[in-house]
């Protein structure tokens, strides 16, 4: 089942409730006052001579981050050594109402400027991979798309070139942390084509937000599940009209996903609440996604041979669409009566078939403590864990390797992660964060290719990053 087949009438529908909305222009209120100090500023620029004022008034806001990193393994890995890389992100905005007259309406398009190596497919070889801006060099559109405001503030739908990892399984605590996951799940990573329309990818879709009553949000939204339309672990960043991010494809399989958000102790009701006693505030996320195209199975071939064995065609099985089910949650667990001092924490857990997926099951969990010293009230210290499955299928073609060839082929099992990291806001526009993070069993115990008869050794993973808000 093609994607654009199931995306004609979802769309037709968004159409018929935009033209129900009014046009007229309401005005927009004045533009709070931009901190003159360059240390309180909220950008490096603040409103560059005056620059943002003027695009604001006409609903136009345009925003630039440099995020550069330096990332090192002390110790296992297929290779020890460090690896600079860095990303710019350029956002514009437009909010229809003073622009247009046409109110609710927003209008973004961003782009991606990705920049230096990568440590994790140079010398880590881990599933977790160590950096969430870790992509292929190039400058490349992200996200191209207009979402409007329904029922007031109650629903609203988006259209466009979208990268999921943007709304869907979000944590609130997770993203403080450096290592991919902790952003972007590790089972759609692994499990998707191409890891999914995700960062520095983005597929066309439609999606839609409404909140049924006061504390629930429905998330839902249909998209094409292969951003670049070519093989199932080929991103192909580079390849074609991929390169620029302007493939907009929509020739593959459909990506149907819902999330049922729920806000707990949402509200001034307990803003005096210091412990999970009294109802501190939390968010609790089921999620579920499902992909119409057809995926290769991880044991068998097409006659249900092992695909390790010498009589097989080596043509895996074919399983038609794929699913998996997530839960998240987001809770407040302390708060310093009256003091910045707050602990979160978060727990993510995400779950596939075993005979399609590489990974079937994965996990992430962690705690973060704002200003955790006296005199760094917006500084954030936290711990985190993650933790990716190897599949059953996956782990028995290993050992059906091992028995054909003789060979030594280790059973892949399961990563851990451990990640400890520190952000330092040393101004609105600039954070500093040194990074430590420790994998067991990388890429699940697989075998060093440079050292064939042993594992990757446990690594060892220390960085710094710096985020700059131009």
């Amino acid at each position: 089942m093609h994607f654009r087949s199931l995306l004609a009438p979802l769309a037709g529908a968004a159409v018929l409730c935009l033209s129900q909305l009014p046009a007229a222009a309401q005005g927009t209120p004045p533009a709070e006052p931009v901190p003159a100090g360059f240390w309180e500023r909220p950008t490096l620029l603040g409103d560059a001579a005056g620059f943002r004022p003027f695009l604001a008034r006409f609903g136009v806001t345009l925003n630039l981050t440099e995020i550069s990193e330096v990332l090192g393994n002390l110790t296992g890995g297929i290779a020890r050594g460090a690896a600079y890389d860095g990303l710019t992100t350029a956002t514009l905005g437009l909010d229809t109402g003073p622009a247009l007259g046409w109110q609710g309406g927003t209008f973004q398009a961003s782009a991606l400027q990705i920049h230096g190596r990568n440590l994790s497919a140079e010398n880590l070889a881990s599933l977790q991979t160590a950096s969430g801006i870790e992509a292929s060099r190039g400058t490349r559109l992200w996200e191209l798309w207009f979402q409007q405001q329904l029922a007031g503030d109650a629903a609203d739908v988006k259209l466009g070139q979208q990268s999921l990892d943007q709304e869907f399984m979000v944590s609130q605590y997770s993203a403080l942390f450096v290592n991919t996951v902790m952003g972007w799940p590790m089972l759609p990573s692994a499990d998707l084509y191409a890891g999914g329309p995700a960062y520095p990818l983005s597929a066309l879709g439609l999606r839609l937000r409404g909140k049924p009553a006061g504390d629930l949000t429905l998330l839902a939204g249909i998209f094409d599940d292969n951003p670049p339309g070519g093989p199932f672990a080929d991103d192909a960043q580079l390849r074609g009209a991929e390169a620029s991010g302007t493939r907009f494809n929509l020739g593959t399989g459909a990506l149907a996903i819902a999330e049922l958000q729920y806000a707990a102790n949402a509200g001034d009701a307990h803003k005096d609440c210091t412990t999970l006693l009294c109802g501190l505030p939390g968010t609790y996320k089921l999620g579920f996604w499902y992909d119409s195209a057809p995926f290769a199975d991880q044991h068998v071939d097409q006659t249900g041979l092992s695909l390790a064995d010498p009589a097989s065609s080596g043509v895996a099985r074919r399983h038609p669409g794929n699913f998996s089910f997530y839960g998240l949650i987001d809770q407040q667990a302390w708060r310093e009566a009256g003091g910045p001092r707050m602990l979160g924490a978060f727990l993510r857990v995400m779950g596939a078939p075993a005979d399609r997926n590489l990974i079937d099951w994965s996990l992430d969990a962690g705690f973060t403590l704002k200003a955790p010293l006296p005199g760094r009230d917006s500084d954030t210290i936290g711990i985190a864990y993650g933790w990716a499955h190897v599949s059953p299928a996956a782990a028995a073609l290993d050992r059906d390797t091992a028995h054909f060839t003789g060979a030594f082929v280790p059973v892949r099992g399961a990563e851990h992660l451990i990640e400890a990291t520190y952000q330092a806001q040393l101004a609105p526009w600039w954070v500093l964060q040194p990074d430590l993070q420790y994998v067991v069993d990388p890429g699940g115990g697989i075998a060093n290719p440079h050292a064939p008869s042993q594992r990757v050794g446990d690594e060892l993973v220390v960085g710094l990053r710096t985020t700059v808000t131009f």
